[in-house]
């Protein structure tokens, strides 16, 4: 079957980029576990976006038969571990606990909501007259916002991090559009999105990212209340 590792390939591909990170920095490796495990649960979703956002062609054509994949499990995996630690792992950061008395700020008592929040709206958003990924997208999107107003803290890492998993992304769409031409025609149903092509790309893709990599960026600070400190480098010899 034409494309048939396709998905395989490009998903577990996702694990180079966490490798490196989880090897190179070892402070980094307890989120990225903990992140990673939890994010891979939502390749479970697969059967809300097949055939309706795309239908790749999968191991055991599981997806075709099913709805449901392993690389999914893999993609998700893959980007929830980089998601989370790829600005700390630049900028040079460490996580450390939030003082006590930050803890109970005012702004605090939002703080669930910030997290619930977008798989909550992701219901209703779903079922509307639109494709899944616009419910997606929006919540992500609210997502970031509403960590922002709970921890103002976190206003640069959300918009720096979404920039940057939107340049990682691009990187490797870019790669699986020249490795696999005509697989994003093939594959993703655009007819039922915007019709928007970014080299090739699906804007619908890019998007993605950026609202992935924004929401994503403060999980696990907001989950375990941490905040970041710049590391201290050793000294020069």
């Amino acid at each position: 079957m034409r494309f048939h590792y396709v998905w395989l390939i490009w998903s577990a591909a996702f694990m180079i980029p966490w490798i490196t990170i989880f090897v190179r920095h070892a402070d980094k490796r307890s989120a990225m576990w903990r992140v990673s495990l939890a994010t891979a649960l939502f390749g479970l979703t697969e059967p809300i976006f097949v055939p309706r956002y795309w239908n790749p062609p999968s191991l055991f054509e599981f997806a075709e038969r099913t709805r449901f994949d392993i690389e999914s499990l893999i993609f998700s995996f893959a980007i929830g571990g980089i998601g989370v630690v790829l600005y700390d792992a630049i900028m040079v950061r460490s996580l450390v606990p939030m003082e006590t008395v930050a803890r109970h700020g005012r702004r605090h008592n939002w703080h669930r909501m910030a997290l619930l929040g977008p798989f909550i709206l992701f219901v209703p958003l779903y079922f509307l007259p639109w494709n899944p990924i616009y419910a997606a997208l929006v919540s992500l999107v609210t997502g970031a916002a509403a960590s922002v107003l709970c921890r103002p803290d976190l206003a640069a890492k959300t918009a720096v991090s979404g920039f940057l998993f939107l340049f990682l992304y691009t990187v490797f769409m870019s790669g699986l559009r020249l490795l696999a031409p005509g697989y994003i025609e093939s594959v993703w149903n655009l007819p039922d999105l915007s019709g928007v092509l970014i080299w090739g790309i699906p804007l619908e893709e890019l998007l993605f990212g950026f609202a992935f990599g924004m929401y994503w960026a403060s999980v696990y600070e907001h989950f375990t209340w941490r905040t970041g400190a710049l590391r201290a480098r050793p000294p020069a010899r």
